[in-house]
């Protein structure tokens, strides 16, 4: 929503599998006014994304061009490729008055947070280490090697988000149900509208 001031950026953060895209799906369609910042990425496309949608896919070249250009406003290398969140469309978006939802991991965050210290997180926990695991493999998604090598960052994730990170809140999603509720209600307690 255009109107006075600047708009909010929210930051949302969890370890794969702890339902994070889940909620983050259900919010927009809950507050459709929030505006989705789109990351910039050198991994190849999933089935079914479309670049400018899900994901800008660029080459590890482009992405280096860009980067050496201050054009993120932060970029890192995760599970072997780069992923970078693009300045400009944070600072346009805001400036308008709109609100920003965005997706980093904790790493992300901690720099993100030196560029826009006024970022509000949201940390997505899942209820229990097995319940993450359990999650990891029904997506089916990755092998044996990538799901271990993701359980093994997540505790390490975790501790760095309680030790270092800026959350605000923290979403236990323990229930589908409650857990879309309770994000739509905090987003909805900073911006006004419920």
């Amino acid at each position: 929503m255009a109107g006075g001031g600047q708009g909010k950026i929210f930051i949302f953060s969890a370890a794969s599998g702890a339902g994070k895209t889940t909620l983050l799906n259900h919010l927009r369609q809950q507050v459709p006014e929030l505006v989705y910042c789109v990351s910039v990425t050198t991994r190849p496309p999933r089935a079914g994304e479309e670049d400018g949608v899900h994901y800008h896919f660029i080459s590890a070249d482009e992405f280096q061009r860009r980067a050496g250009a201050g054009e993120f406003a932060e970029w890192q290398q995760v599970h072997g490729n780069s992923y970078g969140t693009p300045r400009r469309f944070i600072d346009e978006t805001v400036a308008s008055g709109r609100h920003v939802v965005k997706e980093l991991d904790v790493y992300g965050k901690l720099k993100f947070d030196r560029a826009y210290p006024e970022a509000i997180g949201i940390l997505v926990v899942p209820p229990s280490v097995a319940v993450l695991e359990q999650r990891l493999r029904a997506r089916g998604t990755e092998s044996e090697e990538a799901i271990r090598t993701r359980l093994g960052n997540a505790a390490d994730e975790m501790r760095v988000a309680r030790e270092r990170g800026k959350y605000e809140h923290t979403v236990v999603n323990d229930d589908l149900d409650r857990a879309c509720a309770e994000v739509v209600r905090l987003v909805r307690s900073h911006i006004g509208g419920g």
